[in-house]
C-alpha cells in the first residue's frame, strides 16, 4: 500500500464519502427494454424516442438491474443486452480484478462509456489474459456503478467516433443517473450458490433524493457488499499422484477455479443540479468506489516447478546458501529420492523450497482498487434556442496489486511469502465546450440543428514501483532460481514511470427533418494527438418513416481508437499453462518499441481505424414492437497482442538489462501490434409486447444477437493461427434472451431465459457446445413501502459441458470462458424499504 499517496486521495474525495445515505420508492415495477423510451444518446437534438432514432438503441430501466441476483453492473448488463458479453475470468491476472466485456465481438476498449452524456475514464488495469479478444484491452470499469443509482442505461449499438471521439467503434453505453429531489429507498440482498452454501453474496444499498435549495436537487446512492469465492475444480492428476505417493501437504484441490473473493466492495455516486436562472443550470456528479479482489493462480508442483523446485534437467533444484559455494550441495537429486531430500533439508549449507512448501504452493493474486471521478459544468439555453454546455471532469483509477503464498526463489530462505508488486494508475482530465443552435429553414420540416464543440483531454498512466523483494534478483539467481515474486513479478525501477498524452478535438454536426417522414444527419470530428498526429472522421445517418407502423434507418461512419499510454509502455509477466508440454511457463508482454520486440517486427503503435455501417427497420403495432438491424464493422490496424515468441538467451539478457522483473525465467514474450484487419458483422432483433388482461399486465421481451468475426488480413510471423482462432471463435456467434414480467396487484413475477452459442477456449484448445440458463423471481409488496423479492439465477442448475481434460490439465471442471457462467444455481432474496 502506498499510504501517503492514498491518504491525499482520500482527503480529495472526502466530500463525496459524506453523501453516503439512502433513497426512494419500492422497486418492484418492471422496466424492460422498450421502444417508446426517450433517449439522449446518439444525437445532439432534443431527446427523441427509440422509434425515431437513426441508429439502434437499447434502453434498460434501472429497475431491471435491481431485479436481478447479481450486484456487479458488468453481469447485470450482460443479462439485459445480448450483444454484450462478459465471463467470470478466473486465474486471469489483472483481468480478474476488472473483468473486460465485449460488445458486438470487439474488445472492451472498443466501447465508449458515458455517465450523464460525459466520457467515463478507463480503468488502470490492462487485461493481459482475455481469451484473445480482450488480450491487452484497457476499458472502463463499470462494476463501480451501483445499480440503485441508475435511472436508465442507453446502449447505442453503432459506431459513434465522429460524435464522441476515440473508442466508440462497437458502440456507446450511457448511464443516466437518478435525479429525484425527494424519496428514499434502502435495500438488503443475500444470495448463495446451491453447489456450496458457503459461496454467498450480500449487499446493502440505498438512494436518497433531496432538494438542493428551492431550485435544485441532490441525489446520492451507495452500495456495500462482499462476495465469497467459488470453486468448480477437480483435483489435478499430478497433485493426486503426490498425495498417493505419501505427500499429505498437498491441498485438495491443489488449484481452485471459480469466482474471486470480493471484500469491502464500496460504491457511491452522487448527482446534483441547481438552476442559476430561468435558462441556466449548474450540475455536478461523481463517484468514489473501492474494493479488494483476490483470485487464484496455478499450482506449483513441489517436484517439477522449474526454477523453484526443479532445475532444467528435471532434478530437484538445490541451493548453496554458504555465499561462497562451499556447501557441496547435490546438483542431480532425483525428485523421487526421499532420503536424499531429507539429507539436504538437514544440511544448513543447502536449501530447497520444499522446506517452506512441502506440498507445493498456489499463489493468491489480487488488488485493492480505488476509483473516483468528478464532473462539474454549467449549461444554458437562451430564448433564441442557442444552447451551450461547459464542463470539466477528472477521473482516477488505481489498482494496488498483491500476491501471497508465493516466493522470490532467488532470495532462497530469506524470501517473504507476500509481496506488493506495485500499482497501475490511470488518471484522465477532460474539458468540453458544447454548442447547439436550431435555425429555421423554410424548405425543411423542422429547424436545422447545428451543433459543434471543443474537447481537450489528458490521459496519464503510471506504474508504481513494487516492494524490493517483488522484483530484485537475489543471490541464488546464478544457481537457477527465478527472480521476482513468482506468478506476478513486481515492477522494478526501470519498469516504473509515468506516461501521458493529450489531445484536442473539434466537432460539428447538423441534423434536421428534411420532410415529415425523412430525418437526415451529418457529423464530422477532427482530433489531434500529441503522439499520433491528427485524424478526421465522419458519420451520416438517416431515418425514414415509411408508414405509421414502419420506420427504416441506417448509418455510415468512420472511426478510430488511439492506443492508450498504458498499452504503449507497460511491461507484464504472466504465468500460463502450456497444454503441449503440460507445464507452466512465464510469458512476458513488452512494449512494441523495445529492442527485443523490434527484432521480431515490433513497431510504434498507431490508431485503429474503422468503417461502420448499419441498416435496420422498426415495426410498431399498438403494444407490439420489433426492431431488426444489420451491422458491419471493418477494423484496420486493429490493436492486439502478437503471437508468443520463444526467447533466445541473448534476448533474455537484453530484457534483464532493460529492467523487466522476472525476465530470467521467461520462456516466451509478446508485444502489442497493429497487425490485424477484421470484419465484424451480424444483426440484432428486439421484440416487445405488452398484454393487459383482468389478471394483470404482462410485458414480453425477446432479444437476439448474431455476430460473426473474421480476420481478413494479418502480419505473418507476428500473428499466428491461435490468435486468429481466438478472435474468430472465442465468443458465441449467436445469443438470445426471452423474458416476461407479470404485474398483478401487489405481486410481480419474472422469468428470463438466456441462450449462448458455442465458443472456443484457447486454454483448453476445445470448442464447447452452447447452453442456456433460466432465471426467475417473485416479488410482493407488503405495503406501499415494504417489499420482498425471492429469486433464482439459473434455476434449473445448468452448467456448460465439462472439460474432458480437467484432471490431466489444470483442474478446471468447466471452461473458464463460459459466456453464461459456470457456478450453477444461485438463490437470492431482497428486502426493500422506501420512504
Amino acid at each position: 500500500m502506498h499510504l501517503a499517496r492514498k491518504s491525499k486521495l482520500a482527503l480529495a474525495i472526502a466530500a463525496q464519502l459524506a453523501v453516503i445515505t439512502t433513497y426512494g420508492p419500492v422497486a418492484v415495477a418492471q422496466d424492460e427494454t422498450v421502444l417508446e423510451e426517450v433517449v439522449v444518446t446518439g444525437s445532439r437534438r432534443a431527446p427523441r424516442s427509440v422509434f425515431d432514432s437513426a441508429a439502434p438503441i437499447d434502453v434498460i430501466g434501472g429497475e431491471e438491474f435491481m431485479n436481478q441476483g447479481a450486484s456487479d453492473m458488468t453481469t447485470l448488463l450482460r443479462n439485459s443486452v445480448p450483444s454484450y458479453n462478459v465471463n467470470n475470468q478466473p486465474i486471469s491476472d489483472a483481468a480478474t480484478v476488472v473483468r473486460p466485456a465485449n460488445m458486438r465481438g470487439l474488445a472492451s476498449d472498443h466501447t465508449l462509456v458515458l455517465v450523464n452524456n460525459k466520457r467515463r475514464h478507463r480503468a488502470s488495469v490492462i487485461s493481459w489474459l482475455g481469451n484473445g479478444v480482450n488480450d491487452g484491452a484497457q476499458g472502463p470499469d463499470i462494476s463501480v456503478i451501483p445499480s440503485i443509482a441508475v435511472k436508465q442505461v442507453e446502449v447505442l449499438r453503432d459506431g459513434a467516433a465522429a460524435q464522441y471521439g476515440s473508442d466508440a467503434i462497437a458502440g456507446v453505453i450511457n448511464f443516466i443517473l437518478k435525479n429525484d429531489a425527494e424519496g428514499a429507498l434502502v435495500e438488503a440482498k443475500y444470495g448463495a450458490y446451491t453447489e456450496e452454501s458457503s459461496e454467498g453474496l450480500w449487499s446493502v444499498a440505498g438512494n436518497i433524493g433531496l432538494p438542493f435549495t428551492s431550485s435544485g436537487f441532490f441525489n446520492a446512492s451507495f452500495e456495500y457488499g462482499e462476495s465469497d469465492p467459488t470453486s468448480r475444480s477437480v483435483q489435478r492428476d499430478d497433485a493426486a499422484a503426490l498425495i498417493a505417493g505419501g505427500n499429505t501437504e498437498v491441498a485438495n484441490p491443489a488449484q481452485v477455479w471459480g469466482n474471486p473473493e470480493v471484500a469491502e466492495d464500496l460504491k457511491t455516486f452522487f448527482n446534483m443540479g441547481l438552476s442559476l436562472s430561468s435558462t441556466m443550470e449548474f450540475y455536478s456528479f461523481g463517484n468514489y468506489a473501492s474494493k479488494e479482489v483476490t483470485g487464484g493462480f496455478y499450482f506449483r508442483n513441489p517436484d517439477t516447478r522449474a526454477a523453484v523446485f526443479a532445475n532444467g534437467d528435471g532434478n530437484r533444484l538445490v541451493g548453496d546458501i554458504t555465499g561462497d559455494m562451499s556447501g557441496n550441495c547435490p546438483t542431480a537429486l532425483d525428485p523421487s529420492d526421499a532420503a536424499g531430500l531429507a539429507a539436504v533439508m538437514a544440511d544448513p549449507n543447502c536449501f530447497v523450497f520444499n522446506e517452506m512448501f512441502p506440498g507445493g504452493f498456489t499463489p493468491s493474486f489480487g488488488a485493492e482498487t480505488q476509483d473516483t471521478s468528478l464532473v462539474v459544468g454549467v449549461r444554458n439555453t437562451n430564448e433564441s434556442g442557442l444552447s451551450w454546455d461547459i464542463s470539466g471532469s477528472y477521473g482516477y483509477n488505481d489498482a494496488d496489486f498483491f500476491i501471497v503464498n508465493t516466493v522470490n526463489a532467488s532470495l532462497g530462505p530469506q524470501s517473504p511469502t507476500a509481496f506488493n508488486p506495485g500499482d497501475y494508475t490511470q488518471a484522465e482530465t477532460n474539458f468540453n465546450v458544447d454548442l447547439s443552435y436550431p435555425i429555421a429553414v423554410s424548405w425543411l420540416a423542422s429547424d436545422l440543428n447545428i451543433a459543434g464543440g471543443f474537447e481537450w483531454r489528458q490521459e496519464e498512466f503510471e506504474i508504481t514501483i513494487g516492494d524490493q523483494a517483488s522484483w530484485e534478483i537475489g543471490p541464488l539467481a546464478d544457481q537457477g532460481f527465478s527472480a521476482a515474486s513468482n506468478g506476478f513479478p513486481g515492477f522494478g525501477p526501470l519498469a516504473a514511470g509515468i506516461w501521458d498524452r493529450s489531445n484536442v478535438a473539434l466537432y460539428a454536426d447538423v441534423e434536421a427533418d428534411v420532410t415529415d417522414w425523412w430525418l437526415l444527419g451529418v457529423a464530422v470530428r477532427w482530433e489531434d494527438y500529441d503522439d499520433f498526429g491528427t485524424t478526421t472522421n465522419g458519420k451520416i445517418s438517416t431515418h425514414v418513416k415509411a408508414t405509421d407502423w414502419l420506420g427504416l434507418r441506417g448509418t455510415y461512419s468512420t472511426g478510430f481508437r488511439a492506443p492508450t499510454p498504458g498499452q504503449s509502455n507497460a511491461f507484464n509477466v504472466s504465468t500460463e499453462f502450456n497444454l503441449a508440454t503440460n507445464e507452466l511457463e512465464n510469458n512476458g508482454t513488452i512494449p512494441s518499441t523495445s529492442p527485443v520486440a523490434q527484432l521480431r517486427g515490433g513497431e510504434p503503435l498507431e490508431p485503429e481505424e474503422s468503417t461502420n455501417w448499419t441498416v435496420g427497420a422498426v415495426f410498431t403495432w399498438d403494444d407490439f414492437s420489433v426492431t431488426l438491424d444489420y451491422f458491419d464493422i471493418t477494423l484496420e490496424d486493429r490493436l492486439g497482442i502478437s503471437q508468443n515468441f520463444v526467447l533466445t538467451d541473448a534476448e533474455r539478457e537484453a530484457l534483464i538489462a532493460a529492467g523487466v522483473a522476472g525476465a530470467d525465467s521467461l520462456a516466451t514474450f509478446r508485444f502489442f501490434t497493429n497487425g490485424i484487419e477484421t470484419n465484424t458483422s451480424g444483426f440484432d432483433l428486439v421484440a416487445t409486447y405488452a398484454l393487459d388482461t383482468d389478471l394483470g399486465n404482462t410485458n414480453f421481451n425477446f432479444a437476439y444477437n448474431n455476430t460473426e468475426q473474421t480476420v481478413d488480413d494479418f502480419k505473418p510471423g507476428i500473428i499466428d493461427d491461435v490468435r486468429i482462432q481466438e478472435l474468430e471463435e472465442a465468443l458465441p456467434q449467436n445469443r438470445f434472451t426471452l423474458g416476461a414480467t407479470h404485474l398483478m396487484s401487489d405481486w410481480r413475477f419474472m422469468a428470463r431465459y438466456s441462450w449462448y452459442d458455442e465458443w472456443y477456449d484457447s486454454e483448453d484448445t476445445l470448442t464447447y457446445d452452447g447452453y442456456g440458463v433460466l432465471d426467475a423471481e417473485v416479488g410482493y409488496n407488503f405495503t406501499d413501502r415494504i417489499s420482498i423479492v425471492v429469486g433464482a439465477d439459473n434455476i434449473t442448475d445448468e452448467t456448460p459441458d465439462e472439460n474432458p481434460n480437467a484432471a490431466a490439465g489444470v483442474g478446471n471442471l468447466y471452461s473458464q470462458w463460459a459466456p453464461g457462467g459456470f457456478n450453477g444455481r444461485f438463490l437470492y432474496t431482497r428486502v426493500s424499504y422506501g420512504f
